[in-house]
């Protein structure tokens, strides 16, 4: 990150879910100057990274559409007003600086910020990784990958995929054709999956290996070699691959809110009808807030955006006459 302390923006959105992604694009139709921190490498939350080939039924207009499909198009209508995109960010702490703006510390630098709308859901997603100790180095050298960013990567390698829900086996699918070869390892016979996508699964070429896990990984002649443990029996035998992709799922954590300084309920962020927090200009929205009648819908969430960006702006630069509708936001 390391922007130049000068640098202020207008809005930081923390968390980059439909919701955020909703937010900072309404924030762009308000020529507001906007950064979105996302504490994963890909934007999408848990939409994208937990239940990408999940038919999401709650958006206005749209019969049904793949949580992926939809985090693709919700990225298509950011870039008509482009942010400042901040990925495998994590915002650690939010400070007032000398003129009563924000200063929010992450793990990549500080950012300035008059400013902020939490998004974050259920909290900062991280990945769920190996119960064992390994070489760290073999994230690095490429051998080991936790998230899969472009398949191109794989191509004619031969891949290993440790995971049983829906994302690893979208990946063990999308993977078959462009890889030598792929192997699906899971701990259990049955899959989390959709059911459609499991039997996609049993057609495809992909090698099932149940139930197993991942005991241990070495490399040898820049191949790893991945030892394979039977559950409930003493069993082992090893695999080679070139790539293991490992998808257990992720954490979230939300214990960071109280660290920021806001009121909440149980766990969840204290917010009125204009979306505003018990501190001036930070506002919230989707799963993370709580109210009267508060419903946890991405079609609520996607309503409370626009109103936190309008209460934002207005709050921000109360000299501007903020535009009512959105036909009037666009010149054509």
């Amino acid at each position: 990150m390391r922007e130049k302390l000068t640098h202020k923006y207008d809005l930081t959105i923390i968390g980059g879910g439909p919701v955020g992604l909703f937010a900072a694009y309404f924030a762009g139709m308000r020529n507001a100057d906007v950064a979105i921190i996302e504490s994963l490498p890909q934007l999408g939350g848990q939409v994208a990274a937990l239940f990408p080939e999940k038919m999401v039924y709650d958006v206005g207009g749209i019969a049904g559409i793949k949580a992926k499909d939809l985090i693709k198009q919700q990225e298509a209508q950011l870039a008509l007003f482009p942010p400042k995109i901040f990925l495998k960010t994590e915002a650690q702490t939010i400070e007032t600086d000398d003129d009563g703006d924000y200063v929010i510390t992450t793990t990549q630098g500080d950012l300035h910020t008059r400013g902020i709308i939490i998004a974050i859901g259920t909290g900062a997603f991280a990945p769920r990784r190996l119960a064992f100790d390994y070489d760290p180095a073999l994230e690095t050298a490429g051998y080991l990958d936790y998230f899969v960013q472009d398949l191109e990567t794989y191509r004619d390698r031969d891949v290993v995929i440790a995971g049983g829900g829906d994302s690893a086996i979208d990946w063990a699918l999308a993977l078959a054709p462009i890889a030598q070869h792929v192997t699906l390892v899971h701990r259990r016979n049955q899959f989390r999956g959709l059911e459609s996508s499991v039997t996609k699964l049993e057609e495809s070429p992909v090698q099932i290996k149940t139930p197993y896990l991942i005991s241990q990984l070495a490399t040898a002649a820049d191949q790893l070699v991945i030892d394979l443990k039977k559950v409930k029996t003493d069993d082992h035998e090893q695999l080679r691959a070139d790539k293991l992709i490992v998808n257990y799922g992720f954490t979230a954590d939300s214990r960071v809110l109280r660290q920021w300084g806001l009121e909440l309920a149980g766990m969840k962020v204290k917010v009125n009808t204009q979306m505003a927090t018990n501190r001036p200009r930070i506002y919230a929205i989707g799963d993370v807030v709580t109210y009267p009648g508060k419903l946890d819908l991405l079609a609520v969430g996607y309503a409370e955006a626009p109103i936190a960006v309008a209460t934002a702006l207005q709050t921000i630069y109360p000299e501007k006459i903020q535009p009512v509708h959105s036909t009037s936001l666009f010149e054509h």
